[in-house]
């Protein structure tokens, strides 16, 4: 009896070819596969695991550099306050708490300087030359091209004396009339700018010009450059900046208008200093909270977790990498680090501790209260989180920890930091890997075509035999018959 016929099957061998092949070139493809599988899901887990990794650490540095803020310090050991809009005042490490009158009778003004008027205006003719333009003793050259007008001189003295503070622009009076206004970001006496070797741009800037100068006239806009003038409990303080340092010790003084006059008397404006207590408390805890973030982070990506089952365990991002332990023990080496130095080294003088069991800090209030109560402490905690100058403070060493993880080091051809390198070898992982897959899909497509071709051959020629075997058994069949009628 012929064997049967079923769906998908050979009609001559009546195998279910199609099942074959799969099982065959599934069978093949199998070990491939799972490798590149496995070495995929890894490599993307790993991606994914550093940009949460750079994300977090950027995040810190922020944190770290906004806290570190000199135009609003969060550690600021004392803060200032003032009565009035006239000045504004910022307290430094160095500070003592006290209250001071301050009266402001006359602000620091830079030099302001004009030429004398040209008919012309803008687009006067300048002689040739080099401008000279000097200031405290020091010559600002200024090349003058031939052809050159009012309007390109002014443009020349912008670009070469920018940088120096110095610039220049044009004032048209009602007739048409031009002068060439020089003036300079620099304040205080003896700052007065004088202009010379051009013919007709001579300026004396230590002569005012004047309210209705004549057309020939030049000299001093306003009057000449001076000091600020202040008074600090009756005391006089002469500046040449508006910006008042070491005046008061360990104040800086920012003036911007001068003293209301009430009855002919100048209305003082009271700068008080007080210790900065609760302020640092809020900081420190700010920066506790900014460095367990972090940690907590890092043990995420690099813990291993147990599945729904509790049975199997999961691998995170970074499970046995080393670069994560050696990240977190870099940031932890400088919470030791004694950086600035002074009375007050460690963070453990003001509470902040290390949880034997997370690895995180906390910040015992109680303790830190305690320990601001000595004289002198707040001053103390400013210095050992923002140092004495920009490098050796907590804030700015942690901050430098992380930096060779996010940034290039010195002399590296690469131009990128650790993670940033560690993303490049992960991308080409990628790419490798779509390269095995691709040359794998065509190792599976090429068998495939090549076994079901060898199958349906073989199918064909089972067919053939039992064709033929089908004719002998009938032949002998008939042959039979006729012997038996016979």
């Amino acid at each position: 009896m012929a064997s049967p016929i079923l769906p998908g099957s050979g009609l001559g061998s009546g195998l279910d070819i199609g099942a074959i092949v799969t099982a065959l070139v599934d069978a093949d493809k199998a070990p491939k596969q799972t490798q590149i599988d496995t070495a995929t899901k890894a490599n993307t887990l790993k991606i994914s695991g550093i940009g949460s990794l750079k994300s977090a650490l950027t995040a810190f540095q922020t944190a770290m550099t906004n806290l570190s803020s000199k135009t609003n310090p969060a550690f600021a050991g004392f803060t200032a306050t003032s009565s009035n809009t006239n000045l504004s005042a910022t307290a430094d490490s160095s500070a003592v708490s006290g209250s001071y009158n301050v009266v402001v009778t006359q602000l620091a003004t830079g030099s302001k300087i004009a030429s004398a008027s040209f008919a012309g205006g803008a687009a006067s003719a300048i002689p040739s030359g080099t401008l000279k333009i000097s200031q405290n003793g020091t010559d600002y050259n200024v090349d003058i091209p031939a052809d050159a007008t009012l309007q390109t001189t002014r443009d020349a003295i912008n670009k070469a004396q920018g940088a120096n503070g110095i610039s220049a622009n044009i004032v048209t009076d009602a007739s048409g009339a031009s002068r060439l206004v020089i003036s300079s970001n620099k304040t205080g006496e003896g700052s007065d700018l004088t202009v010379s070797g051009i013919a007709g741009l001579e300026i004396d800037g230590t002569k005012p010009l004047g309210s209705s100068p004549a057309a020939g006239a030049a000299g001093a806009v306003n009057g000449v450059a001076q000091n600020a003038k202040i008074s600090i409990d009756g005391l006089e303080v002469s500046s040449k900046s508006n910006t008042v340092t070491g005046a008061i010790s360990g104040l800086t003084l920012n003036l911007t208008t001068v003293s209301p006059v009430s009855g002919g008397v100048a209305t003082p404006t009271v700068v008080g200093v007080d210790a900065n207590t609760k302020g640092l408390q809020t900081s420190i805890q700010a920066f506790v909270d900014a460095y367990n973030t972090l940690k907590t982070t890092i043990d995420t990506l690099s813990k291993a977790t147990p599945d729904a089952d509790g049975k199997l365990t999961v691998q995170a991002a970074f499970t046995g990498d080393a670069m994560p332990r050696s990240l977190i023990a870099d940031v932890r080496a400088e919470l030791t680090n004694t950086g600035a130095g002074g009375p007050l080294a460690v963070l453990s003088q003001l509470g902040v501790m290390t949880d034997r069991n997370t690895g995180n800090l906390t910040f015992d209030t109680s303790a830190f209260t305690k320990t601001m109560a000595q004289p002198g402490m707040t001053g103390q905690v400013q210095q050992l989180f923002t140092g004495t100058d920009d490098t050796n403070g907590l804030l700015a060493r942690m901050s430098k920890a992380v930096d060779p993880y996010l940034k290039p080091a010195a002399g590296d051809i690469t131009g990128s930091g650790l993670l940033d390198q560690r993303m490049a070898i992960l991308t080409k992982n990628t790419k490798n890997l779509t390269e095995q897959q691709l040359a794998l899909d065509l190792r599976v497509a090429n068998l495939t075509k090549t076994l079901t071709a060898k199958y349906n051959a073989m199918d064909l020629l089972v067919g053939q035999m039992k064709a033929t075997a089908s004719s002998i058994t009938s032949f002998f069949t008939s042959l039979n018959a006729q012997q038996s009628a016979k």
